[in-house]
């Protein structure tokens, strides 16, 4: 009597819990961070409005190239800088990275350090197929409500525009480049069960300039439990210059709701030159000013009350056309 009493409880506590799921729809804003770390891919989602996100790293690197005799050793800070205004789909984003290293030749030896790259743009998620999007749910069966679901192939799409900015004697920038230079980036993401999440960024950066460069970074992210989670991520790029295509793992941990810190390491394919990069991270959000945002889905009674609506203008039309008047 007891268990049929508990499970009584428990399904009344199901229905009102995934009735309340299904009537709305929460902003872009999460419980936990949900950081681009450490990963080279963006995600498409925004952080929020009025939240400030910063996401930091430093890396170590080595760089050797078979065929022209060079290789290159030292160290760089990752910066990005995002902050959610105007609207809950919109993001602004700095880019910043500093790289300081050795470069020797067979003839000489030059100590290098600049500000390796500056982007400044914003992104906007212009679809979400979850939006407005009202599920329905099975309270008598788990397993019919985590059963596998076809929707989740259709991607949330996000769109990126940004500009380089460039500054003079740069040692690792072309000397033909112009000082401010377009970066536009389509993105996807899918998730996949309550664990997967693909991200695909397809990018094109520098256009007008002399060496364009188009390329594609697919990540896989999945969550082991509430603190850990790992990232495989593939990227490729061409451009008139150089092509490549470079593979990333790494994994993060969630110290507090607002900070993750994270590790991982990049190899290259090819050994012209030789790529490797290994780093470590750390991503922080303030969202002191933030407001929750509740986007309604459709509403079943409003249904219904258009239907009623138009039946009675229609009855009326009809009293009206035989010049009759309702009793």
């Amino acid at each position: 009597m007891k268990t049929t009493e508990n499970m009584s409880k428990l399904r009344f506590a199901s229905l009102l819990f995934f009735a309340f799921c299904s009537s709305a729809i929460y902003a872009q804003f999460t419980d936990d961070i949900n950081s681009n770390r450490p990963g080279e891919s963006m995600s498409g989602f925004s952080v929020g409005k009025t939240v400030f996100q910063a996401e930091a790293g430093i890396y170590a690197l080595a760089e050797d190239h078979d065929l022209l005799n060079y290789d290159a050793k030292g160290f760089g800070l990752d910066l990005a800088l995002r902050y959610g205004a105007f609207l809950e789909q919109l993001e602004f984003i700095m880019n910043l990275q500093y790289q300081a290293d050795q470069y020797n030749t067979v003839l000489e030896s030059e100590n290098r350090n600049a500000v390796k790259k500056l982007t400044l743009g914003a992104k906007y998620l212009i679809y979400d197929p979850f939006k407005n999007y009202e599920e329905k749910v099975n309270i008598y069966s788990w397993k019919a409500n985590h059963r596998f679901k076809w929707r989740q192939f259709i991607p949330a799409v996000g769109v990126y525009a940004g500009a380089n900015i460039n500054f003079s004697n740069n040692p690792y920038t072309f000397p033909t480049d112009p000082k401010i230079s377009p970066k536009l980036m389509v993105i996807t993401q899918n998730h996949f069960g309550s664990r997967y999440v693909f991200v695909m960024n397809i990018i094109a950066d520098r256009i007008t300039t002399d060496y364009p460069s188009y390329g594609i970074i697919a990540t896989m992210t999945r969550g082991f439990n509430e603190k850990w989670s790992g990232f495989l991520e593939l990227q490729g790029y061409q451009s008139d210059y150089y092509s490549d295509a470079i593979g990333r793992v790494g994994a993060a941990y969630l110290l507090q709701p607002n900070l993750q810190v994270d590790a991982s390491i990049s190899k290259n394919i090819k050994d012209t030159p030789s790529i490797f990069y290994g780093g470590v991270g750390v991503s922080w959000r303030f969202d002191g000013f933030y407001k929750d945002i509740m986007i309604q889905g459709p509403d079943k009674s409003d249904k219904k009350d258009k239907k009623k609506d138009k039946k009675k203008e229609e009855e009326k039309k009809r009293i009206d056309e035989v010049g009759g008047e309702k009793e």
